[in-house]
């Protein structure tokens, strides 16, 4: 690692240089959307475009990059909404209502699924998106093999949901449904499915 740059404090470890990278993004992004650069994220941690390149080849995989850690911090907020939440059907439906409600303030994540964000739309079912996806079925506060549901059924869950949500993201209805409109259909078409 280079002893220079890094506005005058040297990251201890790579893990810190990529941390500050990934928090200089996240302000990017907000500030932003996906029109930021890897110049304005360099120029806010004191570094070259080089350095931002080493630990990431593109705009795009820091935009993944930013998403992915900004996942955690959505997923436990989503964790602490569902709590007490025991039944598939009903957890289903209010995880993919809340994340429908949330993702729009979410800009990191959110630019994986917009509309007209170049690739970005594709990336609902990139690996990434299908560990997220999966990550939020495991953290529902359902006994998932008791219900009946093994790795290869929650692996599949994860996808569909991933897949209404984009729908929604992508065209969300004249007029949107919202509150518990939203939650209706979705219990009735989504939950019902695990019922």
């Amino acid at each position: 690692m280079r002893t220079h740059g890094w506005s005058g404090a040297k990251p201890a470890s790579n893990e810190e240089a990529i941390a500050r990278i990934l928090a200089a993004a996240g302000k990017a992004i907000e500030d932003h959307g996906a029109d930021f650069s890897i110049s304005d994220v360099a120029r806010t941690v004191g570094v070259t475009r080089q350095t931002v390149y080493r630990y990431f080849s593109s705009t795009e995989a820091l935009l993944v990059a930013g998403a992915v850690h900004a996942v955690d911090g959505f997923l436990d907020r989503m964790t602490a909404h569902m709590a007490g939440i025991h039944e598939p059907a009903k957890a289903v439906t209010e995880a993919v209502a809340t994340a429908l409600e949330w993702l729009p303030r979410e800009k990191d994540i959110g630019l994986l699924m917009v509309p007209g964000g170049a690739t970005h739309v594709e990336s609902v079912t990139s690996d990434i998106a299908l560990r997220f996806g999966r990550d939020m079925v495991e953290r529902l506060d359902v006994d998932w093999a008791a219900a009946g549901y093994g790795d290869a059924d929650l692996d599949e869950l994860a996808e569909h949901l991933l897949r209404i949500i984009q729908s929604f993201v992508i065209d969300p209805g004249r007029p949107p449904r919202r509150g518990g409109e939203l939650r209706a259909y979705l219990s009735r078409w989504v939950g019902s499915a695990l019922a």
